[in-house]
């Protein structure tokens, strides 16, 4: 499986000629290459997650293409027939099995709502939580999508979530909200914690990818 990451939360997974498309949100540049689009995930319903615009044109390569997400999607997003997902559930599409962790956004304010959320667990290997710090439990995380900073993300917690997961290989996404010297320090500090499991981290810029 190809891992490749686009513009802040958005992920394009590649297996078998299928491609499974993660969080095509309002950060994200129009993607390209969507032929062979088997699913999509929305983890919850923030615009920097997905976009009208983003789910139509693949929608335009693949019509009958499901769109998985929790209800808060479904609400948001009510013209695209969202397959309502759950913590606890699990789906096959294409060659990718998908299992959901989770369930909440993580607190960004006391004043602000907080919404539904659901990490993805793909083929048991590769995981993104979505705006949470939720583990995979009882899980050998392979590779490890971290979001690195947001406006309801501390530095410690993405360092100590890191910790908690002990993943493989690691890299650093949700991340256009920094300034390049910021990014940089926040890698470096999920590197560390990437390292204290025995994984390595790689400094994935857009259009990077990784084989598992």
């Amino acid at each position: 499986m190809r891992v490749t990451k686009h513009e802040h939360a958005c992920l394009r997974l590649e297996r078998d000629g299928s491609q499974l498309i993660i969080d095509p949100g309002s950060f994200t540049l129009p993607l390209q290459d969507l032929a062979g689009t088997v699913g999509v995930v929305v983890t919850h319903q923030h615009q920097d997650h997905w976009t009208p615009e983003h789910l139509g044109a693949i929608r335009e390569h693949s019509p009958d293409v499901p769109i998985y997400g929790p209800q808060g999607v479904a609400d948001a997003a009510a013209g695209f027939d969202i397959t309502v997902v759950a913590p606890g559930d699990s789906v096959s599409v294409g060659p990718f099995s998908l299992r959901f962790f989770g369930g909440r956004h993580a607190v960004i304010h006391e004043s602000i709502p907080v919404i539904d959320n659901v990490g993805v667990l793909v083929d048991d290997e590769f995981y993104y939580p979505g705006d949470s710090f939720s583990a995979p439990d009882g899980v050998d995380v392979r590779l490890l999508a971290a979001p690195v900073g947001a406006p309801w993300l501390k530095i410690g917690e993405a360092i100590d979530f890191v910790l908690a997961v002990r993943p493989e290989h690691a890299f650093a996404t949700h991340d256009m909200t920094l300034s390049p010297i910021g990014l940089d320090m926040h890698r470096g500090r999920l590197q560390w914690a990437t390292e204290q499991g025995g994984g390595r981290f790689s400094p994935l810029n857009p259009g990077d990818a990784i084989d598992l």
